[in-house]
C-alpha cells in the first residue's frame, strides 16, 4: 500500500524540502520526493503545508496516562504508550525506575512480548537504578552499590535492556559499565556527586551518556575553602560525552538550554520528558501519594523537590524553540539524535528512504495534526 504526504515542508536528513513529497510503502519510507506529483495507486494525504518531521524518540520516559511502565502489566504498557504516541513519540524506551528487581523482571517481559510483535513503538528497556548514590535520591528506598551477581543475572535473563543508567562513583560501577558496554547496552550517569576525575574515569571505563543533565547532579559548588567542578561542569568539558535534559520548561530554564546547546550542539544534546505517570492525566492522584501536581510539574509534598515530568515529546519540542533553539535542531534532539544514542539510527529517527515510517506532523504553533508510525496512521 502506498501513501504519498504532500504540501508540507519536509525536514530531511539533509535540511528542510518545500514543495516534495514523502512516500511510503507498507511500513517503510519508499521514497522523498522533489516533486508532488501524485504517484499512480497512491493515496494521498495533503497536509495543508504543516511541517513534516521524523517521528520523535522517547528514551526517558517513566508512563502516562494514568499508568507507569513499572507496574509490569500489558494494560500500563498500552495505555502509556497511547498517550505519548498520539504525541508524536514513535520510538519509546520505557523507563523502570525501581529498587525492586521483581518489577524490573515484570516489566521486561511486556516489554519483550511488545518486541515480538514487530510493529510496537516500545523499542526496548531502559533501568534506572537501584544501584545510586543514596544522597542524590531522596524518596527512593533500597539505593545501594552496584551487586555484580544480581545485574550479571538481570543481564542473562533480559534480552531487552538498551540502557542502564547508575552513578558511577560507586564501588564496581566502571565494571559494570565496562559490562554494559560489551553488551552494547548504553551505560548512563545519573543521580550521583561525581566530579571530574570520577566523570572522566567513568566515559574511559563504558559510560557514554549523562541522565537529566544538571538535575539529580551537583554543578560548581565549595567545599571548606576551596570551589570544585560539580558533575555538570565535568561533562560539558567532555566533548564525546551525550547529554539529555528535560525540557519541559520546568526543570530547568531556557538560558540553561540554551547554554547547553550552545556548548554540545544538536549532536550531542537530547529532548526528554522524564514524564511520569501522570502525564496528559486528568484523573485523582492516589490519596496516599508523596507527590502533588502544582504549576505544571510533579513536585514532593514537602516541595524539597520536583519528583518529575508531565510533559510529553511534543512539548519538548515547544520549550526549546521557545528557548531560542531553532526547530530543525530541537526536532533533531527528539529524534535523530536520541536514536543514535540508543543504537536505532538505523531504522528510526530521520527521513530517509529505507527507514520506518514514523511521521510527525506539526502545524506552525508546533501542535501535533498527524502522527504515523511504522505507515500506520495513528488515529487514538
Amino acid at each position: 500500500m502506498l501513501t504519498q504526504i504532500i504540501n508540507g515542508k519536509i525536514l530531511t536528513a539533509n535540511g528542510w524540502l518545500e514543495g516534495g513529497s514523502i512516500i511510503l510503502s507498507d511500513s517503510k519510507i519508499l521514497e522523498i520526493a522533489n516533486s508532488d506529483l501524485p504517484r499512480v495507486g497512491a493515496t494521498i494525504v495533503d497536509v495543508r503545508g504543516d511541517y513534516i518531521l521524523p517521528g520523535f524518540v522517547a528514551m526517558n520516559i517513566h508512563g502516562g496516562g494514568g499508568h507507569a511502565f513499572k507496574e509490569g502489566t500489558q494494560e500500563a504498557f498500552d495505555t502509556a504508550v497511547k498517550t505519548h504516541l498520539k504525541h508524536g513519540a514513535t520510538t519509546i524506551f520505557p523507563t523502570i525506575y525501581t529498587a525492586k528487581i521483581e518489577k524490573i523482571y515484570n516489566s521486561a517481559a511486556v516489554c519483550e512480548e511488545m518486541l515480538k510483535e514487530g510493529n510496537s513503538p516500545v523499542k526496548g528497556l531502559h533501568i534506572a537504578g537501584p544501584y545510586f548514590n543514596p544522597k542524590m535520591v531522596k524518596g527512593f528506598p533500597g539505593a545501594k552499590d552496584p551487586d555484580k551477581e544480581e545485574y550479571l543475572k538481570i543481564l542473562s535473563d533480559i534480552s531487552c535492556i538498551k540502557r542502564w543508567d547508575l552513578s558511577p562513583e560507586l564501588p564496581g560501577a566502571y565494571e559494570m559499565a565496562k559490562i554494559l558496554k560489551w553488551k552494547n547496552i548504553v551505560a548512563g550517569i545519573t543521580h550521583t556527586q561525581a566530579e571530574f576525575e570520577v566523570v572522566r574515569d567513568a566515559f574511559d571505563a563504558g559510560f557514554s551518556h549523562v541522565s537529566q543533565l544538571y538535575n539529580s547532579m551537583p554543578g560548581f559548588h565549595k567545599r571548606g575553602e576551596y570551589k570544585y567542578e560539580g558533575t555538570v561542569e565535568s561533562v560539558l568539558l567532555l566533548d564525546d560525552m551525550s547529554v539529555e535534559v528535560i525540557a519541559d520548561g520546568k526543570h530547568l530554564p531556557a538560558t540553561i538550554l540554551r547554554l547547553v546547546y550552545k556548548l554540545k550542539g544538536a549532536d550531542m544534546m537530547s529532548l526528554v520528558t522524564c514524564a511520569l505517570k501522570y502525564a496528559d492525566f486528568n484523573g485523582e492522584l492516589e490519596p496516599d501519594s508523596d507527590f502533588i501536581i502544582e504549576d505544571g510539574v510533579c513536585k514532593l509534598k514537602d516541595h524539597s523537590s520536583l519528583a518529575g515530568s508531565l510533559a510529553t515529546m511534543d512539548k519538548v519540542v515547544q520549550v526549546a524553540v521557545a528557548a531560542g533553539i531553532p526547530l530543525e535542531d530541537a526536532v533533531k534532539m527528539a529524534s535523530a539524535t536520541p536514536a543514535k544514542v540508543m543504537n536505532c539510527y538505523d531504522r528510526v529517527g530521520s527521513l530517509e528512504e529505507g527507514k520506518d515510517a514514523d511521521i510527525v506532523l506539526m502545524n506552525k504553533e508546533l501542535e501535533v495534526t498527524g502522527v504515523w508510525t511504522q505507515g500506520i496512521r495513528y488515529n487514538g
